[in-house]
């Protein structure tokens, strides 16, 4: 039976040596914050506006203070999470990995919170650090791979235990799970496949501003780049453009 503290990190359960922590849990708050940073990281990247990156930013951080600092049960994204598998039977993993691993997360936050946050900085460093954030909890959401619990067992004496899927023991691979130059082959021959279909069946639509003022189709593509009205109405004209070639 678990032992629930205010300020702790990990259950401490019967039959494990280490705090633990749900594995289930800790995968869809990773999703539900990848989400969000997403759509965020996009609206910067396609906008140019860094208003919900500040926003997300600031949550964030506020979360994974919560997290190391107090207790990961109080995370508001661990609550959404724990919300959305509360049917699912628990998996535990063991938490002093996940700390290491959330402490870097937590390290990237303070960072991007004093470049963009408290400097509006806009540069490489931000999309650096974004896609890093980005890739760690998309490895974790999607595939249940903590890439920061990786490099744990370099700096601490004890060693990672009860890691999700059982990858810190020495297994044996089923043969359902191995996989040879076939498969290989398929996934190639896939990805070939989507790009001989791009460029066949889906080729890019010609910049639709440069048509217009080029000498044989003027008057022919007249108004293709005017908004309509319900795009206006709604303060979508700018979008409308850049969806239609237009910018």
């Amino acid at each position: 039976m678990a032992t629930q503290t205010i300020f702790g990190f990990g259950e401490k359960i019967e039959g494990y040596d280490v705090p633990v922590l749900n594995e289930r849990e800790v995968r869809a708050a990773a999703g539900i914050l990848f989400f969000f940073a997403l759509m965020s990281f996009m609206n910067s990247w396609l906008m140019g506006n860094f208003r919900l990156t500040q926003i997300f930013v600031v949550a964030f951080l506020i979360d994974f203070t919560i997290r190391i600092f107090i207790n990961p049960r109080f995370a508001p994204s661990m609550i959404l999470g724990r919300f959305a598998v509360r049917n699912q039977q628990a998996e535990w993993a063991g938490a002093p990995q996940k700390r290491f691993a959330w402490a870097v997360g937590w390290v990237l936050a303070v960072l991007m919170f004093y470049l963009i946050v408290l400097n509006n900085v806009i540069g490489p460093i931000n999309l650096i650090v974004c896609a890093t954030c980005l890739t760690l909890m998309f490895f974790e959401s999607a595939f249940g791979i903590c890439l920061a619990c990786k490099i744990y067992n370099l700096f601490f004496r004890q060693q990672a235990q009860h890691c999700p899927g059982g990858v810190c023991e020495v297994v044996t691979r089923h043969d359902s799970q191995k996989m040879g130059i076939t498969h290989a082959v398929i996934v190639a021959a896939f990805l070939g496949m989507i790009g001989f279909t791009t460029q066949h069946f889906f080729p890019p639509v010609a910049d639709k501003t440069v048509a217009a003022t080029s000498p044989e189709n003027a008057g022919a593509t007249n108004g293709e780049c005017t908004p309509p009205d319900w795009a206006v109405a709604m303060g979508h004209a700018e979008m409308w453009k850049l969806h239609n070639n237009c910018k």
